[in-house]
């Protein structure tokens, strides 16, 4: 297990994620959520347990939005609220303990980590080349 740092832009939110070795790798999203919220083609994450994340500066500012996933159960979206870096999310279809960092504001993940897997390759665009195991939504539970 390793720790990683990650700060939003402007530098107002910070924490570190404790992730496994096999947590160490990008999770690209390319669901059309993920393209509206970042305006970006896919967004760069991983699954991890909530209790993994701990935010070190910021927690009390930090913004929420909640929208309805494919699943038809809320996602919300925890943000700085001065530069809107989002932090991580919270699929309710995942459970009460899972949430998904945004492993692309991580100090040395960003370019350490390797893509792991593709999710929502139905969403994908008809340019982007496969760069990892694709899955047409979720991964099987």
């Amino acid at each position: 297990m390793s720790t990683y740092e990650g700060k939003c832009h402007c530098g107002n939110t910070e924490w570190n994620a404790k992730l496994e070795k096999e947590q160490q790798g990008h999770i690209l999203c390319h669901c059309d959520t993920c393209k509206e919220l970042s305006g970006s083609t896919f967004t760069l994450n991983q699954i991890i347990p909530k209790s993994a994340l701990k935010i070190t500066k910021g927690e009390d500012k930090l913004g929420k939005y909640t929208y309805y996933g494919e699943s038809g159960k809320g996602v919300h979206c925890y943000f700085c609220p001065n530069c809107t870096s989002h932090v991580y999310h919270h699929q309710e279809v995942m459970g009460d303990d899972t949430i998904v960092l945004r492993t692309g504001l991580l100090k040395k993940g960003i370019k350490e980590f390797t893509p792991a897997a593709e999710i929502f390759g139905k969403a994908r665009l008809p340019w982007e080349k496969e760069v990892a195991e694709t899955f047409e939504t979720l991964p099987p539970s």
